[in-house]
């Protein structure tokens, strides 16, 4: 007698936005772009109540943009790759919606701080409230993952898992030195998450950059010909890549020294070049979403550079930082989001949405006006950083008006993700 194993019962959830979590979590990290960014205008030029003995307004910012948009991102792609990766359903529907929320609620709570909102004749509370969800937030993605993992035995993955404990690790060390008073842990904790996320960055792009050229590219011609194109890689240049930044990190955090500073980021940024000579096809140029991570790959090149060359030509330590966070967080996470959000609700890649070279655009004008323009003409420096703060969120505004509308549909081949 043979048993009939009835299909499983498909998944489904209250709203497509809550399929998968690059969905809610792109268009969370999207619509926070813009609001921290005009509320850094505004705590920047003084016109908020924030609480600067309590925390140095420079460390709001960086926290949050860190902690905040770029961890949004991670949540986004890192839950639906796993997925992909294990073959397991990660968190959908109200369980999605619950990790979310968590983030959200860290958000809204380092708002309220920016706003110099009180309770009780204090606004430190919401950053008690922001360090539980943060907390929160990160501990039920790592569970999600950790499931997902185990329940396959794929145990190369563990190494997420690591990175994730290690950017709780940065996040908690923030929340002791605001509680401590201690602003160099604070700087700390921001410092490491930032070089943690421009790590997975670096890891990432050297994966999706050329295999996004790859498939991007290999396409059929007028005559119906395939044209295949293969990009070099190689592994000797992964290690290079991985000890150089490993011991830049090292220097630029705990060994502030301009010798070693300036040997291991040069390294960084010479075995990266070298990647993109590998990487280079002329037929990205006719394809934005191509060259959008070309040159947000050789934005971080040029970071590391500058920061090799900072204490020999005095420039600030921050236009360096800002270089590397711009073209490593911020040029990059909108190149892949726009990608990733046209692949996986199922639309043609080869035809984004027009307004995605404006976007990449902007992201550069981001770049020229925050980092090499102060470079320059310093006697222009709040105008340059205005400029910078109007770009920015002229580009998330784009991609709201652009992408949030997809998100927010189910896919039209009608499957479900």
């Amino acid at each position: 007698m043979h048993t009939i194993n009835l299909p499983s019962k498909p998944p489904s959830s209250p709203h497509p936005i809550l399929n998968l979590s690059f969905r809610i979590f792109f268009s969370g990290a999207a619509l926070f772009a813009v609001i921290i960014m005009a509320l850094w205008a505004l705590v920047f030029t003084g016109h908020t109540d924030i609480d600067a003995q309590v925390l140095n307004p420079l460390y709001w910012h960086g926290h949050e943009m860190v902690y905040g948009y770029a961890l949004a991102v991670v949540a986004g792609f890192l839950l639906t790759a796993v997925k992909a990766w294990t073959g397991v359903m990660m968190p959908y529907g109200y369980r999605l919606l619950g990790i979310f929320m968590c983030w959200l609620l860290a958000r809204l709570s380092w708002l309220a701080f920016g706003l110099g909102v009180t309770v009780t004749g204090s606004s430190v509370v919401w950053l008690y409230a922001a360090a539980a969800f943060d907390l929160l937030f990160v501990g039920l993605m790592a569970l999600a993952v950790f499931r997902a993992v185990l329940q396959v035995k794929q145990y190369k993955q563990m190494g997420i898992l690591a990175k994730l404990a290690l950017l709780t690790l940065g996040n908690g060390l923030c929340y002791w030195g605001i509680i401590s008073a201690d602003m160099s842990m604070t700087k700390l904790g921001i410092y490491l998450g930032f070089y943690l996320i421009i790590g997975l960055v670096l890891t990432i792009g050297r994966r999706v950059v050329p295999f996004f050229i790859e498939r991007g590219l290999s396409v059929a011609d007028a005559d119906g010909v395939k044209q295949t194109v293969t990009l070099r890689n190689s592994k000797s240049q992964d290690i290079a890549s991985l000890l150089f930044f490993l011991a830049f990190f090292i220097v630029d955090l705990f060994y502030p020294n301009k010798y070693l500073l300036t040997v291991t980021a040069l390294g960084v940024a010479v075995v990266n070049i070298i990647r993109l000579v590998g990487w280079y096809h002329r037929g990205i140029w006719q394809k934005p979403l191509l060259w959008s991570l070309y040159i947000a790959f050789l934005g971080m090149c040029l970071s590391f550079l500058l920061y090799a060359l900072q204490p020999w030509l005095g420039y600030t330590h921050s236009i360096a930082m800002h270089g590397l966070a711009i073209a490593g967080i911020g040029m990059m996470t909108v190149a892949m989001m726009t990608r990733v959000s046209l692949g996986h609700t199922g639309r043609n890649i080869h035809q984004p949405p027009r307004s995605v070279t404006v976007m990449y655009v902007l992201m550069v004008l981001v770049f020229i006006s925050r980092v090499l323009l102060p470079l320059v003409d310093m006697s222009h420096y709040l105008l340059w950083i205005m400029v910078a703060q109007g770009a920015w969120i002229a580009c998330f505004v784009l991609f709201c008006l652009s992408y949030l509308p997809m998100l927010a549909r189910p896919r039209p081949d009608g499957l479900f993700g």
